[in-house]
């Protein structure tokens, strides 16, 4: 018998009853805390809220102007992430600063590093531009500094305002992510990749009944495997340019392999283990300036260190290594 082995006649597990009330007593905390984490359908399907501000840039109240807006995000949010590549691809890094907002799990909301307008929570900052506002305090947030007031935080809004509002403060006002001759193509991925992707791996993860996990792993990797056969002939979603179809699809796919296939169960296949869909994510982390918005270790510690829900100990795994993201793609030939 080795050292680590346990006494003869001696059980390794605690009783029966103690394994019974320690199963009962945590499945009504986690339905309890997961009720504030992730809103449930009558099946036990992650319903995600609205956003609440809806403003354009290029109106009266908001007219383009550069350092008046600011983006605050937190850089393990993929919503967020969205706003930081159009950012730096279109080239607003000194036209739009950003404040980044860090995951508090006993504040149970983004904080500030240092305040902000008096504010040390993002939600004081809601309450400070809408006064009585009740709903959650997301990022990404297009802030107005000059009328101390929320623009927008819907990021699917929010990068198409970077593309198509900034363009005289732009080091890249040629590039056009969102171009009208593509605009029908663009949104029908965008809807199809939104609903079982992108939102998709929180439908994996947050689902609290099997079926409702069911429903949205079967759809997140038929999509998957939908794009991975698109991905062989185009070498973008809409062809030889990239897109903010591109942009809204690579956030998760960043993210698939390191969070999403282990801790949110939807480990059917890896992004890595399809041959174009791993490819085309290798081409556009090395497009200019993007690997500069990807913190992989911010992000393993926003999902594994806050999520206590879905990983009660908080150990945050060690891997996976970014540098396979380095390797050629190949997929210049498809251009």
């Amino acid at each position: 018998m080795s050292p680590e082995s346990p006494p003869l006649g001696r059980s390794t597990l605690p009783p029966k009853f103690l394994i019974g009330l320690g199963q009962l007593v945590w499945s009504g905390l986690w339905h309890l805390m997961m009720s504030k984490l992730a809103p449930r359908s009558t099946s036990g399907g992650y319903v995600r809220p609205t956003s609440q501000f809806h403003h354009r840039i290029g109106t009266r109240e908001y007219p383009s102007a550069k350092g008046r807006y600011q983006l605050l995000v937190g850089m393990g949010c993929p919503w967020a992430h969205r706003t930081l590549l159009i950012r730096v691809l279109k080239g607003l890094e000194a036209a739009v600063p950003i404040v980044i907002v860090q995951p508090s799990p006993t504040e149970g909301g983004w904080v500030f590093d240092q305040p902000k307008e008096g504010c040390h929570a993002l939600s004081q900052l809601y309450a400070l531009a809408q006064p009585g506002y009740g709903g959650r305090a997301t990022v990404p947030v297009l802030w107005d500094s000059e009328t101390k007031s929320i623009v927008n935080n819907e990021s699917a809004e929010i990068i198409v305002l970077l593309n198509d509002q900034f363009n005289e403060l732009a080091k890249y006002p040629e590039r056009d992510y969102y171009p009208i001759s593509l605009r029908p193509e663009i949104d029908c991925w965008n809807e199809k990749i939104y609903h079982t992707v992108n939102n998709g791996v929180y439908r994996c993860g947050f689902a609290q009944t099997q079926s409702a996990y069911d429903v949205a792993v079967t759809e997140l990797f038929s999509t998957l495997d939908e794009l991975d056969g698109v991905l062989a002939t185009n070498r973008y979603l809409c062809g030889n340019w990239v897109t903010l179809a591109d942009i809204r699809l690579f956030t998760t796919l960043f993210r698939f392999d390191v969070v999403y296939h282990g801790l949110f169960k939807c480990n059917l296949r890896r992004i890595r283990d399809y041959l174009h869909l791993g490819a085309y994510l290798r081409d556009l982390y090395q497009l200019p300036g993007v690997a500069s918005t990807c913190d992989l270790t911010q992000i393993k510690r926003d999902y594994y260190g806050n999520l206590f829900p879905l990983n009660p100990g908080g150990i945050i795994p060690s891997g996976p290594d970014l540098a396979e993201l380095l390797e050629p793609h190949g997929r210049e030939k498809l251009s």
